[in-house]
């Protein structure tokens, strides 16, 4: 017997020689011993203690972007990373088996037929490069989500209910976390995948108005069967111009309050590499999941280089303080999609600027994309162009998404160059040549910049002019100050607290707040006109009516009372 057959499993190993009776209790113990189920911390343990996490994203965490976030931590990284798949609607998931195909892709499709069992792997699960890996349903209803579940149990480690999609689409089709008010329901979804499929559950939800209501609500999810709780430390109506800053002191009080044992991942509040560990430290959590700024920075798990270590893929300024390049960031993602997605070499491409260079002949100006495309050889005139054959579509959801992802990577750049932006507009899904056009302006803008930092010792960087009215509060400018890079490097998207929000109308107060506001502010004015023609206004002058004695009618206010959870 070869020393390979020698190493496999012991109840495999038994000599025919032995009683029948033996014989059978063997091959009856053994389907159990493979499938025995892990929970918790023993499941937790057993896919490597992972301490940072891409979190489940609707059109966003699909394989190619969580091979690129991978990508910057290397393939032997301890602890590895976990990554969720986007959230799969399971009544789709089910029914429509376009829907299925389409955004989870384990096994390689052939056209006589596919038989799972002897399939090869392709994109999602893969063994070989996409684990740990956590599918994410939305549900509500138990039967539905375990046979959606059954879809996938043989191509990840875990799967996972969304309770915390907080979006009118979720509260129409009563799921995410609008189930919330309906915890009788979120016991039986957790629990019959519990007690019914061969790998665990868990579960990402949101906080709720009261932390002694959030420990209540984690108990019950724990208590179906839950393996993991992933928080989210904003409530379900912080979200858009509302979204404000999460609350990690919720996290924190659920660790103080919850077993040891309960695996818990804290989400929200994460802008750059340094506030993985200060998350960890603040909440007690045991991992730290990231959505929008991964989004934004997909090298966000990666430990910047050491000084001197950058070459020309991270920058770094005078002051010490650099990113990851964009042009290095968007050409791996291309090369991730034509290695992984369409099973093909990239191109050949110059290599990276680095200011190390020997400065080339025509290399000082800035590129338009009109004067890309014209130096393309042998392309025709762009009108001409448009009048081409349509590039065909692909279904797959690695390439539909390209188009998106781009703009969230690059969405400093394009701020600062329109022409990226519109080229990038007219890129669809598997249009790769004209992905690789924008591929090229991007190489030109970041070297434009990094050219113009060199060239000036008091280079500044400066944002897009805010609309005018809206004054930054402390907070922001000190957010500001402390994140933003110069824009050819991956950086986070800073959203305006809610109350700067409502300067610019990007977000507008409801009816009933308006009129609590405004029945609060008639109040305090009663209040002091009451106090002040008892006391009179400090001179001995009685006051008798509401506009202020210099003459100035108060301004309306249209900012809400500060909230501790939003303005942190």
């Amino acid at each position: 017997m070869s020393s390979t057959n020698a190493n496999t499993a012991d109840v495999s190993v038994v000599s025919d020689s032995k009683p029948p009776e033996i014989m059978q209790a063997v091959n009856e113990i053994k389907p159990e011993l493979s499938k025995k189920k892990l929970h918790g911390r023993e499941f937790y343990e057993s896919i490597g203690c992972p301490k940072m996490i891409v979190a489940p994203m609707v059109d966003r965490s699909e394989f190619a972007w969580r091979m690129l976030t991978r990508s910057f931590t290397g393939e032997e990284s301890s602890p590895p990373i976990l990554a969720y798949s986007p959230m799969f609607h399971a009544r789709f998931f089910n029914e429509a088996p376009a829907y299925r195909t389409q955004h989870f892709e384990p096994i390689r499709q052939t056209k006589a037929g596919t038989d799972e069992a002897t399939a090869e792997a392709y994109l999602d699960g893969n063994p070989k490069y996409d684990r740990p890996f956590i599918v994410q349903f939305c549900a509500n209803n138990p039967d539905e989500l375990l046979k959606a579940a059954r879809h996938v149990e043989e191509h990840c480690d875990a799967v996972d209910l969304n309770l915390g999609c907080p979006q009118g689409i979720a509260k129409k089709g009563h799921y995410g976390a609008f189930l919330q008010e309906d915890p009788d329901l979120i016991y039986k979804l957790i629990n019959k995948l519990h007690t019914e499929l061969s790998i665990p559950v868990t579960a990402k939800f949101r906080i709720l108005e009261t932390k002694e209501k959030t420990l209540e609500y984690a108990r019950m999810i724990i208590s179906a069967g839950a393996s993991i709780l992933s928080v989210h430390g904003r409530r379900r109506e912080q979200k858009g111009h509302n979204t404000g800053v999460a609350n990690w002191e919720y996290i924190r009080y659920l660790r103080d309050n919850l077993p040891p044992e309960t695996v818990i991942f804290a989400n929200g509040n994460i802008l750059n590499h340094d506030d993985l560990s200060r998350c960890l430290e603040a909440t007690g959590a045991d991992g730290v999941m990231s959505a929008e700024g991964n989004l934004s920075d997909p090298t966000i798990f990666s430990t910047p280089p050491a000084l001197g270590e950058e070459g020309r893929m991270y920058w770094r300024g005078r002051d010490g303080r650099g990113g990851f390049r964009l042009d290095f960031v968007l050409r791996r993602y291309m090369d991730i999609i034509y290695k992984y997605v369409l099973e093909q070499e990239p191109p050949q491409r110059a290599p990276l600027y680095h200011p190390d260079d020997e400065p080339r002949a025509g290399s000082n100006g800035e590129t338009r994309a009109d004067e890309a495309v014209e130096d393309e050889s042998e392309q025709p005139p762009r009108k001409k162009q448009k009048q081409g054959k349509r590039v065909k579509r692909t279904p797959s959801t690695n390439l539909s998404s390209m188009q998106g992802h781009l703009f969230q990577l690059l969405r400093h750049l394009v701020s600062h160059r329109t022409d990226i932006r519109d080229a990038l507009a007219r890129c669809h899904g598997g249009d790769m040549p004209n992905f690789e056009k924008v591929v090229e302006l991007v190489d030109q803008a970041v070297k434009q910049g990094m050219q113009e930092y060199e060239q000036n010792p008091n280079w500044k960087h400066v944002a897009p002019a805010s609309k005018p009215g809206v004054v930054k509060s402390d907070e922001s400018k000190a957010t500001m100050e402390k994140y933003q890079r110069p824009w050819w490097v991956c950086q986070p998207f800073i959203r305006p607290l809610p109350e700067e929000a409502l300067q610019i109308g990007s977000l507008q107060l409801k009816k009933k707040d308006k009129l609590a506001e405004e029945a609060q502010l008639v109040n305090n004015k009663v209040n002091t006109v009451t106090e002040d023609q008892v006391n009179g206004n400090g001179n001995g002058t009685p006051i008798n009516s509401l506009e202020p004695a210099n003459g100035n009618r108060e301004r309306s206010s249209v900012t809400i009372t500060p909230d501790p959870l939003v303005s942190g």
